[in-house]
């Protein structure tokens, strides 16, 4: 099935070592691209705070030693320490290959991972491919298919990277074909290596890890390319619980993701100032020469890539939030005492707590401001200010905890009625509490039950009757 004898000269992986503790994920990789097929790999090893640590040992003579038994590895060290994103253009610079791979150390490729990638290529130079990424434990290294369906690569206005559905337009007879995607999920995938330096590489502005994905998406678009995610490509990566490296003083994540959207996302950049006003006063550093290339390539504007390339992105995540239907503080009318998520993450239960309004300490340890937005969800926050959890719960007997938004309803998807309670559809249960305990759960509605009706502090009477009418249709 795959045509890729066009491609007739070698492949060039690459993949970068900063801090990467245990030998385990640097070199089963290698051994996995060493069984899986042979081409020419560089294994890109940077300067790091912890390089001189005992425990890395393993990533000075004796990987260089083990190496040696590879004749088509290539180990690249870097003088000082250059970050993710600028190694990987070292890597790139010194590849021989008409093709080139980037990937991770702490990734293993799957059998038969590299020709469907090749295969897109070969059909179109300027393609950008992903492979489908799977799930490696970080505990015990155990290899898991990615969960769910395929899905498009997408964005929120805060520039989290998101995950949503193929739209039918875009569905494929064979689910197997690979699918147009608007950015990428990391920094695992393929390119044609002229085609590479054509676009510029990675922008070298962008300093240690973070927001390149959206730039090579974004430039690799609207400068006269695609991108493509591949179901039949896939490779395992080890999703860690923790940073294992530190960012210097004077970088951040916040600074890359601004000086990729005042270099490529146009006007369009403002509806993420609007979320983070703190980005405003960020300095880009001189993105001068980013964009001249921009004029050089002739590439087209950002409104043209929300239009024909990432339509359906607003749809899940629009630029201008939807009003929502009520914020605020959310008092029990028994209790009259406050609910309160007390800036929990997933897993924590709501409580109630003395409203702040009433006369509670004003401490950071209380979080008592929730919006019902119009996913018709509940977060944590005002209006434009969320955060990403959401109030989620299973049935009438459970407690009711902060979740992972999701946004696609289900278990986080709540109703407030005339009645003043908080109803469930899928568990068909409504908020409740015991207010001497301050506890707060699920159980069978009963409107007559004033520990079950809630006070939400604003309340947009047009949008709330719009979600009403549309759950009893």
């Amino acid at each position: 099935r795959y045509c890729i004898s066009t491609l007739t000269s070698s492949v060039s992986h690459g993949k970068p070592l900063s801090d990467e503790t245990d030998s385990t994920g640097v070199l089963r990789p290698q051994w996995f691209l060493e069984e899986r097929e042979r081409n020419e790999t560089l294994l890109r090893n940077q300067d790091s705070e912890k390089f001189n640590q005992p425990k890395v040992e393993h990533l000075k003579e004796k990987l260089e030693e083990y190496m040696a038994r590879f004749a088509k590895v290539r180990i690249v060290r870097t003088k000082k320490r250059e970050g993710l994103i600028r190694t990987r253009l070292l890597g790139a610079s010194m590849a021989k290959g008409e093709v080139l791979t980037f990937l991770d150390s702490h990734c293993e490729v799957n059998v038969n991972w590299l020709p469907p990638l090749l295969n897109q290529i070969a059909l179109n130079q300027k393609t950008i491919v992903c492979p489908m990424i799977d799930v490696i434990d970080h505990n015990h290294f155990g290899y898991e298919a990615q969960a769910g369906d395929a899905m498009r690569g997408a964005f929120d206005w805060e520039m989290y990277y998101k995950r949503i559905p193929i739209p039918p337009e875009l569905q494929r007879a064979d689910p197997s074909d690979p699918f147009e995607s608007p950015v990428m999920a990391g920094g695992l995938f393929a390119v044609d290596r002229k085609w590479f330096w054509e676009l510029g590489g990675y922008d070298p502005g962008l300093e240690i890890w973070g927001g390149e994905q959206y730039e090579i998406s974004f430039k690799v678009w609207m400068c006269g390319g695609g991108m493509f995610d591949v179901p039949c490509s896939r490779v395992g990566h080890i999703y860690r619980k923790y940073v294992p490296y530190k960012v210097p003083s004077g970088t951040s994540l916040a600074r890359n993701l601004k000086r990729v959207a005042e270099t490529w996302m146009d006007e369009f950049a403002e509806y993420i100032y609007q979320r983070r006003p703190e980005y405003r006063h960020l300095s880009t550093g001189d993105i001068s020469a980013q964009k001249e290339l921009r004029k050089h390539l002739k590439c087209k504007d950002f409104k043209w890539f929300m239009t024909a390339v990432a339509w359906d992105v607003p749809k899940y995540y629009p630029p201008v939030e939807p009003p929502p239907a009520a914020w605020g503080e959310i008092r029990n009318v028994a209790a009259n005492l406050c609910v309160d998520s007390k800036h929990g993450a997933t897993g924590t239960e709501l409580r109630l707590d003395v409203c702040v309004k009433d006369g509670s300490e004003r401490t950071w340890s209380h979080e008592q401001l929730f919006t019902f937005g119009w996913r018709e969800d509940i977060r944590p926050g005002e209006p434009l200010h969320t955060r990403k959890f959401c109030f989620d719960t299973i049935s009438q007997s459970s407690p009711v905890i902060l979740y992972d938004c999701h946004g696609m309803k289900g278990n986080q998807h709540w109703s407030y009625r005339k009645d003043k309670t908080l109803f469930h559809p899928v568990s068909n249960g409504c908020i409740d509490c015991n207010p001497a305990e301050k506890k707060i759960f699920m159980n069978r509605c009963d409107p007559l039950s004033e520990t079950q009706q809630w006070i939400f502090e604003h309340i947009n009477m047009t949008v709330l009757e719009k979600f009403n009418s549309k759950g009893s249709s």
